[in-house]
């Protein structure tokens, strides 16, 4: 994966065999890209890498991260279950995510064309990330370890894979986790079981 911001504009990811090369999606999407990354500089968002994607924060906090795929490019905004939405333009980042916090552009002039929207959007998750607010506890779901909900924080990617769990897998990561001493322990089996999460597996199975 990249570590330096402009890798992503100029080559990619770093994820996949497509990186650097002209079919990689960022190639497909640059101009439009481009166009999100001047926006979130533009409102005052702190520019990193994080996870190979360019990630915005404010008052240390993310607030919103842009990603490139075959068949679109996306802003997706962190804490999803914060934002009112009132133009109606979030969609879930996939089928089972509970919250709706995604922006998905299919060509690169719409992002001018929403320029005004999405201003607004990072706005309001700025507002939110200055406050300190978290999003409203699902009390359905298993109770977390704090290690857990920071790397997760850090980590949509693998945020989206948890929730996508079912209850008892998920609960089968907490009792996992909870077996453990010491914070280092648990975070470093939180980094071990990853990819057992991303597959969709519960912390017993093979």
């Amino acid at each position: 994966m990249i570590t330096d911001i402009e890798d992503f504009f100029a080559k990619g990811c770093g994820r996949c065999a497509r990186f650097a090369t002209p079919d990689c999606s960022t190639r497909t999407w640059a101009e439009g890209l481009a166009a999100l990354r001047r926006i979130c500089r533009a409102v005052g968002l702190d520019e990193t890498v994080k996870w190979g994607h360019p990630c915005y924060m404010h008052a240390g906090r993310n607030v919103a991260i842009i990603g490139a795929f075959r068949d679109d490019f996306r802003l997706s905004f962190f804490d999803a279950a914060l934002m009112a939405d009132p133009r109606g333009v979030l969609e879930p980042a996939g089928p089972n995510t509970r919250h709706a916090g995604t922006i998905r552009f299919s060509e690169n002039a719409k992002v001018a064309e929403m320029a005004p929207v999405i201003r607004q959007y990072l706005t309001e998750a700025m507002g939110h990330a200055a406050a300190g607010l978290r999003p409203p506890k699902d009390h359905g779901a298993p109770d977390l370890p704090d290690e857990l909900v920071e790397v997760m924080e850090d980590d949509p990617e693998l945020a989206e894979a948890f929730h996508r769990l079912t209850p008892g897998r998920q609960k089968s990561y907490v009792i996992h986790l909870a077996s453990a001493r010491t914070a280092a322990t648990r975070i470093a089996r939180i980094v071990r079981l990853r990819e057992k999460i991303l597959a969709g597996k519960g912390a017993t199975e093979r």
